[in-house]
């Protein structure tokens, strides 16, 4: 053992008197360039360059307005992307968090879609019992049936809120897990300034979300045919059914005041759908999937705005930088 050990130690003698410990170097394990590298994120067909993140999405740090752009002072914020060009054409305050209100029912749409199926049957439990005041309900009781396909429908055109808490419940199993998976889905798209208390949008402090989130939360769910078709829609009739078995009919027309005629967009712009939202604390609020007249499509959103009015005109001139 004391052999090895001298000559060990004879070996690491020589090695300093011509080298010197200063001068000692090692190859890097690791290169930019090599297969596998901390370095080399592989997301590639027989190619060395890596994926961005956001290489499909429009992106902005901040504002974006030019000089002649619209007034959105009575919004707590706005937003206008090219989707086709990946172009911020408008931005003010999109950072910043804000409550969605029934905005968040696209998140509730896009989790149900991917976890669910159309014709599987919900049964409503006493989580339906909404008692926040001003509450869109359809006047779902426990023990009530209907299609998920059904649901859907009634939550985007009409924007009830018991039947958000039915989808929430049969979905996740219970309410409060279809909130995490909720929570997830926006962290995996990049809505990292997003967090979901519940699957309506009713007032809750912690229950937040920012323009920018939303955008990337509407775009994963115009993926789905499903989807499109429903906020298309300007009203909806079903037939649903009671603890019985007795048919309850729903008929109502969608809360979208551009689809339902009341306001018109600019003339180059056909307005394909999207999701309202009404709460004491969020204001008023809107996300569109709208097209230009080469079918290019674009989403735009606006948060708090003051009014409806406020809120309907605002998104006009906001349509009105399409193509300007």
């Amino acid at each position: 053992m004391r052999k090895k050990e001298g000559a060990m130690a004879a070996v690491l003698l020589t090695i300093l008197c011509f080298t010197g410990c200063g001068n000692l170097s090692y190859d890097m394990a690791y290169h930019v360039d090599y297969d596998v590298s901390s370095f080399n994120v592989v997301s590639r067909q027989d190619t060395r360059t890596a994926a961005p993140f956001a290489a499909n999405l429009c992106v902005t740090a901040g504002n974006v307005a030019e000089e002649d752009s619209p007034d959105m002072s009575l919004t707590g914020a706005a937003a206008l992307f090219g989707l086709d060009e990946k172009k911020v054409i408008y931005a003010r305050n999109v950072h910043e968090r804000l409550q969605p209100a029934s905005l968040t029912k696209v998140m509730t749409a896009l989790v149900a879609l991917e976890n669910g199926q159309l014709n599987q049957t919900l049964t409503a439990t006493n989580a339906v019992n909404i008692t926040e005041s001003g509450a869109v309900l359809c006047g779902l009781k426990s023990g009530d049936t209907m299609t998920l396909d059904q649901a859907l429908r009634i939550l985007l055109v009409y924007s009830s809120n018991d039947v958000a808490m039915m989808i929430a419940e049969n979905i996740g199993g219970s309410v409060e897990h279809f909130v995490e998976m909720m929570n997830e889905k926006a962290y995996s798209l990049g809505a990292t300034n997003t967090n979901f208390m519940n699957p309506h949008g009713l007032t809750d402090s912690e229950h937040y979300t920012t323009a920018y989130d939303l955008y990337l939360i509407f775009k994963e769910a115009i993926k789905y045919d499903t989807f499109n078709e429903i906020i298309h829609m300007s009203s909806y009739q079903t037939v649903f059914y009671d603890k019985d078995g007795k048919e309850k009919p729903f008929n109502k027309q969608t809360t979208n005041l551009f689809l339902r005629g009341n306001y018109q967009p600019p003339a180059n712009v056909t307005v394909i759908g999207g999701k309202t939202g009404t709460t004491n604390a969020a204001g008023n609020c809107l996300i569109l999937l709208s097209r230009d007249e080469n079918g290019s499509p674009y989403i735009s959103v606006i948060l708090r705005a003051e009014g409806g009015e406020a809120l309907y005109s605002g998104m006009q001139e906001l349509l009105g930088e399409i193509h300007k």
